[in-house]
Parts: C-alpha cells; sequence; structure tokens
C-alpha cells in the first residue's frame, strides 16, 4: 500500500462521496445555468456532455464516483477549476470572468476530439478511476512519444486498486526498457513479411 499513500491515490479511492454536499452542488449549477440563460440542452451542448449528463449533475443524487461531467460544466457556469468539489465540500464556486476560461477550455476539448480516436477520447472521458498517466519517449525515433492512461475499474476496492497500481508500476518499467529491435540489422529497419 505504501506507493499508492506515496501518491495520494488511496486517499481519493477510498473517500466516502456519499457524503459530500451534492444538493448544494445541484442547486448551484441550475443556478449558474439560468443565471447564464441557458437551458440543459445548451449547456450540454457547449460542455460537450449529453443532456442527460446535465440532468444527472442538477438532480443532486448522492454518487459513490465524481462525475467526470462536472469539469467540463464549470468553465461554462462561469466557475474556476475545481469549484464543483469546492461547493461539495461546502464552500463556493470560484468565479472566473465570463467568456475567457469557457472558451478557451471549449476550445481545448474541441481541438482535442478532432485528434483522437472515439475509442481514446471515451476512454478519457470516464468515470473509472484514474490510476496513473505517463507519457514514454520511444527509443530511436527522434522525439516520438506514446501517452498511456491507466483506469482501473470503477467498483474495484482499495487493495484492487492498489494492486492495478502496482501492475502498472511493473509494465511501465518494461515499456520504459524497450529494446530498438531496428538495431539487429546494421541499422536497417526490419522488415515484416507476411501473407
Amino acid at each position: 500500500m505504501r506507493v499508492a499513500y506515496r501518491y495520494g491515490i488511496m486517499s481519493r479511492m477510498t473517500e466516502d462521496r456519499t457524503t459530500l454536499q451534492w444538493a448544494k452542488l445541484a442547486a448551484a449549477i441550475r443556478a449558474a445555468r439560468e443565471a447564464r440563460g441557458l437551458t440543459q440542452p445548451q449547456l450540454a451542448e457547449l460542455a460537450g456532455i449529453s443532456e442527460g449528463s446535465v440532468q444527472n449533475l442538477e438532480s443532486g443524487k448522492p454518487r459513490s464516483r465524481m462525475p467526470q461531467t462536472l469539469v467540463k460544466v464549470e468553465p461554462h457556469l462561469g466557475w474556476g477549476a475545481g469549484s464543483g468539489r469546492i461547493i461539495l465540500d461546502g464552500g463556493e464556486p470560484i468565479a472566473v470572468p465570463s467568456g475567457t476560461a469557457a472558451t478557451a477550455v471549449s476550445q481545448v476539448d474541441d481541438r482535442l476530439r478532432r485528434k483522437l480516436p472515439l475509442r481514446v477520447v471515451d476512454e478519457l472521458e470516464s468515470d473509472d478511476p484514474l490510476i496513473d498517466s505517463q507519457v514514454i519517449q520511444l527509443p530511436g525515433t527522434g522525439g516520438a512519444r506514446m501517452t498511456v492512461v491507466v483506469h482501473g475499474r470503477p467498483d474495484a476496492t482499495p487493495e484492487e486498486i492498489q494492486e492495478a497500481l502496482l501492475a502498472w508500476r511493473r509494465a511501465e518499467r518494461k515499456l520504459h526498457r524497450l529494446p530498438d529491435d531496428d538495431d539487429d540489422n546494421d541499422g536497417k529497419p526490419k522488415v515484416a513479411h507476411g501473407s
């Protein structure tokens, strides 16, 4: 368990989120949306989420997981990053001047959606607990790199999250030490022969 505690993962994974102030968050989202003259469908479109997701956020129903959609609506409500969590803990949202933050976040989201395959976007936007992420330089490529995002199962126990984290650490070490197979042919790339 030392690895997970060292990275602060276990405290986030074992938190009882059902005791947070979900009704207060729902009321704050609804009030901020209406103050901006937005309907639920309009907020959903701006945030790039479904109307049902907005309805769920405004329902006030306690959840065992932190909804990923919360960070997507924050800038469109005039809130700074992390405001939803602050409200859940009993505080007030961080006000951001209208226009600038929402536009910047929306542009980044749109650009990523255009660049990445849908299955990758779906995985990145999943509500499954994030265990870790890593950018790994690929040897012999002059700077090419791969990005790895490691999610756990949504219903995983703390012990299963710990096990997944340790499995990822082993795999990560192997990825960093990948041999350069192309060097076996005097610097000439291997040619795959197949059917």
